[in-house]
């Protein structure tokens, strides 16, 4: 027992993995061993061209980022900041409560209005980028995308949707709870995935998949006590109400052009490489940066984990905790993100020396490199970010706007004149530069903020 205890003791104070990271750890973890697996099986079952299109659907789909507007991932602030005040969902005879409560019911109904309503122009921009982009850049194809398109676009406005519910509950504490929900949801994912893909399903696969697992995640809602809780904070709606223009608005638009940035900056490759080298190339870079991406989620669990802790703690002003923690769990997400960036790369350097077929799908060695280098700088610009965006301030507009710009000059000129070397080179040398300003934001507003 004690030898366990000591185990648990250097787990939770070393490398930090409380139980809301473990479950979203595990999630994570499911998620990235699962990614293997379907990594070998689209090698097995889809051709190069069907990758091409499997990878540069979720570009096309990333189009949402323009209705979402970054409002999805500030809900969780908003909502931690409300509840840091309240001790309970019945009606309070505390005003001050009371008034917290009202906020936190109106935000809920905000929420509701604002996503259902733009989910349907949401499905009906995607229908046509879509139908558009790949009609034009595929032509010459024999691969049937139509029908998987249209299944994958009403997974995707559905979820629109559900996800800012899902941060909403997030910000009431329960991170832990969503993050078994999550797993759950991703396993069933994955495991439809594999037998769609191993029995011929094809570009259908995934779309097929996402809608079973999130249909499922839904259920597991409607019969939770989360059901009930958002009943009664429904009910909770008061004469005083979060003023969306004067106190949303004002934080939002910021995020928003810094999310539409990222478009520019993460989302462009596949696309442009679509339209210029073919899908072949494009499905290989969409391979590569998803095993990358996998893992910059993995780490990013014990940053993402703590947006409602660091919410609550700036609400109640308690700069100096909230800086020991943050500053802890940042060294604990650069080492783990600069083994696993070394691990991968070893692994795709071997496949490719050994000559399996599924090393052929993923881009050449000095790339996957070169990639591995901004992923890491990457995860460091996330974590200022996601730290300094808990204080409902945005202070990266402008390197996120300046950014964008860069990165989708070099991915347009580069891409097309010196194809995926170019576009990848160009790509994180922008990354790299631009982490300099970065920090300085990220020092400067901290000693400002903080006092």
């Amino acid at each position: 027992m004690e030898g366990l205890r000591k185990i648990k003791y250097f787990i939770s104070s070393k490398i930090g993995i409380d139980k809301a990271i473990g479950f979203t750890i595990g999630g994570n973890l499911i998620q990235a061993a699962g990614s293997i697996v379907s990594l070998s099986l689209i090698a097995l079952f889809l051709t190069k061209e069907e990758q091409g299109f499997y990878y540069t659907f979720g570009s096309i789909l990333a189009i949402q980022v323009f209705f979402q507007l970054g409002f999805d991932t500030i809900i969780t602030q908003y909502a931690a900041h409300e509840t840091a005040h309240i001790s309970t969902f019945n009606i309070s005879q505390n005003e001050t409560e009371q008034k917290a409560q009202s906020r936190l019911s109106s935000l809920l109904h905000f929420c509701i209005r604002w996503f259902s309503t733009l989910s349907i122009g949401l499905f009906v921009v995607l229908m046509i980028a879509g139908y558009l982009f790949f009609s034009k850049y595929s032509h010459n194809s024999n691969v049937e995308w139509k029908y998987p398109w249209i299944i994958l676009v009403f997974n995707t406005c559905l979820a629109f949707i559900v996800i800012p519910i899902f941060s909403f509950i997030q910000g009431l504490g329960k991170v832990k709870e969503m993050a078994k929900l999550r797993l759950i949801q991703q396993s069933v994912n994955l495991i439809v995935l594999w037998i769609l893909l191993y029995f011929g399903g094809h570009l259908y696969s995934a779309p097929v998949a996402g809608t079973v697992s999130l249909l499922i995640a839904l259920v597991l809602l409607a019969f939770s006590e989360f059901r009930i809780t958002l009943l009664r904070i429904w009910k909770l709606l008061g004469r005083w109400h979060i003023n969306y223009k004067q106190e949303i608005f004002p934080y939002q638009w910021k995020i928003a052009v810094s999310w539409i940035s990222g478009y520019f900056i993460f989302q462009l490759f596949n696309p442009v490489l679509f339209a210029t080298s073919g899908a072949i190339v494009a499905g290989q870079m969409g391979m590569t940066m998803a095993v990358f991406n996998g893992l910059s989620g993995l780490t990013m669990s014990w940053i993402t984990t703590k947006v409602p802790t660091f919410s609550k703690l700036f609400a109640k002003r308690d700069f100096k905790f909230a800086d020991n923690l943050f500053n802890k769990t940042f060294k604990q997400v650069l080492s783990l993100n600069f083994l696993g960036v070394l691990a991968l790369i070893s692994i795709i350097v071997l496949l490719r020396y050994f000559k399996f077929s599924i090393g052929s799908r993923f881009l050449p060695v000095h790339l996957v490199v070169i990639l591995g280098i901004g992923i890491f700088v990457n995860q460091m610009v996330f974590s200022w970010a996601t730290y300094l965006r808990c204080h409902k301030k945005e202070p990266y507009l402008i390197t996120s706007v300046v950014t964008g710009i860069l990165a989708a000059a070099s991915t347009l000129i580069l891409g097309r004149k010196f194809g995926v070397n170019g576009l990848v080179i160009g790509y994180v040398t922008i990354i790299c530069l631009m982490k300099i300003w970065e920090y300085r934001i990220f020092i400067h507003s901290k000693k400002i903020w903080h006092g």
